[in-house]
Formats: structure tokens, sequence, C-alpha cells
């Protein structure tokens, strides 16, 4: 059994060779897959029975393997143009790092313009003129857009590959930004909706990104830190929407000077966020010269071009396990993104005035689910445990959610923000966790496409849990909307008991060649079993 180990990814700057999957040049001029000549392509070679099957690959099952076996269309896809130089080398490339931290950046500006409504509910409401219910419109609409852009950016992802979305979607966030600087006065409420929804779709382009940026650029013991560190920029600008909003733009009555701050606050955004678009068209690039692990390497060798985009959803809703993710992640993901927009309006309900502090509580979950974000990522990458990982945190931010519930009205702010912070932790360090476990599942699936379905789903209970619990919330109260929360947060601790822990990802990085070419071999049998 193979192991791939960091220090194989480069030693003494030169990379390891993958006997797995080599390419070779063939006097035809066509690139084709090595594999090992003594094992044969008959139909009765079994795969690993830990290791995906892509149904976009098949060969002729009465052929024997060799060494030099050419692609046929329809057959074993060459690597194309997109894909690396030569899969045969397993490295790792310095530049890696600058580009899932930029990733990370222009993410933070666009959860900031998220937020930025929600953390001071009652200041729009005032100067707009609208309802409270409006005002929760603006942080709902990057839920709803999600939903129906999920599929064609998530193909776009797959046809254009990863530059063209990051530009894109920087793009969008930087001219959403833009747009808002026509919304200063309380008659333009529906400008700054426009706004609003620009920066919606551009989240689109962000969200799906972090799972695939780890893959493509990271070896196999670096993929969830550089996944939690992708997902680290979203939450961190969802807790500076929490807190700058509320120190830029005061409760004051005069519209004038309303209006003033309000644009300090979308001069600087608008700043930050064509500064990083800038960047973005400097430094990202599309993937690394090499694969950084043995398993992208075998992800590009069985990538086609002739791949059914349809089959492959079809698949990931054939996996019983990544279902059962994709319900509980969105149930976690969905409490999130309700409690981050009404805790403006919950804690003012308890603390009237306290607007700044509403902010800091917010900002206060926020950054300690950043930490349990990156401590779950780093022992991740160490430990492998993605199931019981998983399910210790689900279950404690259900003990953090029941807690805070208990404690939000019992007139002690330092209360709530101690009880606040447990949660969060849990709660917010739990995503980046969702998004590495289904990469897992569903390898060698489309990392876009299962982070795209877990992200669908959490915008659907987004939408759900912060209209019900708005509801709850202005006709019962506080504690009656948390305990809402919390018997669906429980539901989904329940659920994610269930997931069996299939690593796939895991299992193909252990791959010896002999077992590479029988899933190779195993691939094409399966293609006219699972359909095209």
């Amino acid at each position: 059994m193979v192991n791939e180990d960091p220090n194989q990814q480069e030693q003494n700057g030169t990379p390891a060779q993958d006997p797995a999957l080599r390419v070779d040049h063939s006097a035809s001029g066509h690139q084709s897959v090595s594999t090992h000549p003594s094992v044969s392509m008959h139909p009765s070679v079994s795969a690993h029975p830990s290791v995906s099957i892509h149904p976009a690959v098949s060969a002729r099952p009465s052929s024997s393997a060799h060494p030099s076996m050419l692609a046929q269309s329809g057959g074993l896809a060459r690597p194309s143009s997109s894909c690396p130089e030569d899969l045969s080398v397993i490295k790792v490339s310095k530049r890696r790092w600058v580009v899932v931290l930029l990733f990370s950046c222009y993410s933070m500006c666009n959860a900031f313009q998220w937020i930025q409504y929600g953390s001071i509910n009652n200041i729009f409401m005032h100067f707009y003129g609208v309802s409270a219910f409006a005002i929760d419109w603006l942080s709902m609409c990057y839920m709803l857009t999600y939903i129906p852009l999920l599929l064609p950016v998530a193909w776009l992802l797959e046809k254009f590959g990863l530059r063209t979305i990051a530009l894109t979607g920087s793009a969008l966030n930087c001219l959403g930004a833009w747009v808002k600087l026509g919304s200063l006065k309380p008659h333009l409420f529906l400008v700054t909706v426009l706004g609003q929804i620009i920066c919606s779709v551009a989240q689109v382009f962000i969200l799906g990104m972090p799972s695939r940026i780890a893959s493509v650029w990271f070896g196999a013991n670096e993929v969830s830190t550089a996944c939690s560190i992708a997902v680290f920029g979203n939450q961190l600008g969802i807790a500076i929407g929490f807190l700058v909003p509320p120190v830029l733009v005061p409760n004051i009555e005069d519209q004038d000077k309303l209006a003033y701050h309000i644009s300090i606050m979308f001069y600087i955004i608008g700043g930050v966020a064509t500064l990083l678009f800038i960047l973005v068209i400097i430094v990202f690039k599309e993937k690394p010269k090499h694969p950084p692990s043995r398993a992208q390497s075998l992800s590009y060798a069985l990538a086609s071009p002739d791949a059914s985009y349809l089959s492959s959803i079809v698949r990931l809703f054939r996996n019983l396990n990544f279902v059962l993710l994709v319900i509980t992640y969105g149930l976690n993901a969905g409490a999130f993104y309700a409690l981050s927009t009404l805790l403006n309006r919950m804690v003012i309900l308890h603390y009237p005035g306290e607007e700044v502090n509403a902010g800091r509580i917010g900002l206060t979950i926020v950054i300690a689910g950043m930490l349990g974000a990156v401590i779950s990522g780093i022992w991740l990458d160490r430990s492998k445990t993605y199931k019981e990982t998983t399910l210790v945190v689900y279950i404690m931010t259900v003990v953090g959610m029941v807690v805070y519930t208990l404690t939000l009205n019992l007139g002690h702010l330092w209360v709530v923000f101690i009880t606040a912070g447990t949660m969060g932790f849990f709660m917010t360090g739990y995503l980046p966790l969702g998004f590495e476990f289904a990469v897992e599942l569903t390898y060698p699936e489309s990392e876009g496409m299962s982070s795209g379905l877990l992200n669908v789903s959490a915008q659907v209970f987004g939408i759900i849990f912060t209209i019900s619990q708005g509801q709850i919330i202005d006709n019962y109260g506080t504690m009656p909307g948390n305990i809402f929360l919390c018997v669906f947060l429980t539901l989904g601790a329940v659920l994610t008991a269930f997931i069996r822990a299939d690593l796939r990802r895991q299992k193909a990085n252990k791959e010896t060649p002999e077992n590479s070419t029988s899933l190779l071999s195993q691939s094409a049998e399966q293609r006219p079993l699972l359909g095209s």
C-alpha cells in the first residue's frame, strides 16, 4: 500500500512520481494512461470497494490493458489541455497559499455585504421607511438567488474552471458594491435592493469554491486546513459585518447625516471590492502545473469532456450518505443564517439601545466559529475522523443553542456573550467540516457540485428558518423562536449519526498502482449500469 506522505510531494526539489498514473505519448500522437501491464481489464477484475466509480470512463471489457493503452472516444478520456502537464508528478505549488488567501479575502468582502443591513436592521428601517421584513429580505435574497443559479454556475465551473468563476464572482461583488452608492436617499430603497441582488449573484460564484480550491491546489494532508481557511474568509466577513456597521452608522434621526454615514460604509466596501477584483485578475491562476495529490491525479485521469452533467447529479442523489449530509448541513447552516439575520432584533428586544453590543455578540459568534473551523480543519488533516468529528461538533451545537436560548433573556449581556460564543464555536465551526465530509463521500465527483448542493440546502432552510423564526419572535417572543431552531438542530444531530464514513478520497490517496488500474477498469464497466 502506497501512502501519500507530505514529504513525498517535494524532496530536494524533485517532485514525486505516481506509478499509478502516467501519461504516455505514443507514436500515434495521443496521450494515454499507462496501467500496470500485468493487470487484465477483463470484467472479472474487481475495483477497490471504497472507490467511487465515474461513469464517464469506459473501455472495451474484452481487451487487455497495455502499458500504453490509448484512450478511445467515449473511453478513458485523454487529459485535456486544462489538466496539469504531467499526471505522474505529485507536487504542491508554492502559489497555493496566495490563491486560497485571495479567495478568502473576496469571499470576506461578499459576506460583509450580506449582513451589513441585518446588523443594523432598525437603522435601515428608519432611513428607508420600510418594514423589518423588507430589511430581512436584503439578507434572504442571498439565499433565494443561490437556489436557481447553483446548477448553471456549477456547470460553468466544470466547463471554464476556477479562474473564470473567480473573476466573475469578484467582478459582480465589486459591481454590486458600487451600485449601492446610488441608494443614499430614502426613496431609493429599490436601488439598494438591486445592488444587493447583484452581490447575491456574486455569492453563487463564491460559496461552492472552498473544497474545489483545496482539492485542486493542496496536498492530501492539507486539504481540510485549506478548506477551513477558504471558509474562514466568509466567516470573517460576517464578523466584520456585525462589528463595523454599528460603529460607522450611528442611530441618529437626521436623515442627511445618516446618509453621510451610510455613504462612508458603502465607499469603503466599494474600494476594497475593487482592489480585490484587480488582485484576482493579476494573481489567481486556474490550477498548478502538477496535481498536488494522488486523488487529484486520478481525478484528472478519470475526467471526460463527454461526461454527462445530469448523470453526476443523479449519482450524488443516489448516494444515501451524501443525501443525509445535505439535509443535516442545511439544518445547521440554515439555523446559523436565521440567527445572523435576526440577531439584532432579538438582542434589542431584551436590551434596548444596544445596537453596538448586538453587533459585538454577532462578532463573538463568528470569531469563535472561525477558531472552531481552523481547529477542526487541522484535526481532520491529522486524524481523518470525519464522521466522528462531525457528529461531536453537531451535538455540541445543539447543546450550545439550548444554553444560548435559556440565557438570552436573563438581563446580563456578558452571559449572552459567553453562551453565544460557545454556540458559535461549534455551529459555524461545523461549516467547513460539512464541505470536506461531502468531498470524501462523493469522490471523484465534482467538488463544486457536492458543495453547491450543500449550499442549496443551507439557503432553502435559511429562508424557511428566517421567515418562520421571525414570525414566531414577533408573535410569541425570542425563546419560542430559538426553541424552534433547537428542535431542528436536534433532528440534524440524529440524522448525522446515520451517515456512514465512506471516505473515498482518503482510500484513493492510498491506492496501489494495481488497485488504481482496477479502478479504471471497473469504472469502464459501470458506465452502462449507471447511465450517462
